[in-house]
């Protein structure tokens, strides 16, 4: 799911769009239950796929395994994800520093409004960098590393993605995207829509991990109506921000997973839970290519 408030955390937004930027700690024991939104696709041919909403971290783990969603991930031949190598951290380090860092930044004190350098002074500290630190930073990057700072709960290893690669096994494993090609949408971002989303990071960062808890709840509760309207909130009420993290991305996602329906291909596609929700979701967009696409979970 993806969406920063005016009433929601930039680092969760962060979380529910985002696929693999997160480190991995050891797993813990599952207490709570979920029964996130899985769809069913089909079409001419005995085309047949699943499109499964995740959440990438989690405050604490959940048993999400139902029988319908074992079913499911079963009878595909591929599991595709936004990216499909997630513990490759070093070449996602390397894209990272390669992408971010370039000369001539200001501080970026001076990269938000006033009103928000008092707040933005205190996740600096918190994230271990002092106030001329991260001027060979770009903006867009220095969002990222402040909102992990802000959330370092989310950190907890429990993120569905992982748990899926082992459940699949040896089954293929597909990516819809990959880490600098994720990492790359944000560096192309206009600085103007770069500031509004290091604003947001700062402005949400004190509910943070309130956040968390409220929207890993709508996640575990499938409550897609619910994701629908967090999509148009916060960060993502900025229209360069919605198109570029979620709208474009669906729309060429969609066109993948339409190919490899059409090529025989029987995926089960995970990726997280706001790119399923509203008009501009997956289940939308290939329902209006002419699949039929039925919630089964």
């Amino acid at each position: 799911m993806s969406t920063v408030r005016a009433a929601s955390g930039a680092a969760l937004a962060l979380v529910l769009i985002l696929g693999g930027c997160r480190d991995a700690p050891p797993p813990v024991a599952e207490r709570a239950v979920a029964r996130p939104a899985l769809w069913h696709v089909t079409g001419p041919a005995q085309a047949e796929g699943w499109l499964f909403g995740t959440i990438h971290a989690l405050p604490q783990p959940v048993a999400w395994r139902t029988p319908v969603l074992d079913h499911a991930l079963a009878a595909a031949d591929v599991l595709v994800l936004e990216i499909a190598n997630l513990d490759d951290q070093s070449a996602t380090a390397q894209a990272f520093e390669r992408l971010g860092r370039s000369p001539g930044h200001p501080p970026v004190d001076d990269r938000v409004a006033p009103a928000l350098r008092p707040a933005l002074d205190k996740l600096m500290v918190t994230a271990g960098y002092g106030a001329n630190e991260l001027t060979d930073v770009e903006t867009w990057a220095a969002a990222l590393i402040l909102a992990r700072a802000a959330d370092p709960g989310a950190d907890s290893g429990a993120g569905i993605d992982r748990g899926l690669i082992a459940l699949a096994g040896a089954k293929p494993r597909g990516e819809l995207e990959g880490a600098a090609a994720q990492l790359g949408i944000f560096d192309a971002l206009p600085e103007p829509a770069q500031r509004a989303l290091l604003s947001e990071v700062v402005r949400s960062a004190a509910t943070a991990p309130a956040d968390d808890a409220r929207l890993a709840q709508v996640w575990a509760r499938g409550d897609v109506a619910a994701l629908a309207a967090e999509t148009h909130a916060g960060m993502l009420a900025d229209p360069a921000l919605r198109a570029a993290l979620l709208v474009d991305r669906n729309i060429a996602w969609a066109a993948r997973i339409g190919a490899m329906l059409r090529g025989r291909r029987h995926p089960f596609v995970a990726v997280g839970a706001a790119h399923m929700a509203g008009p501009d979701g997956l289940p939308a967009l290939l329902a209006a290519q002419g699949w039929r696409v039925v919630r089964a979970q």
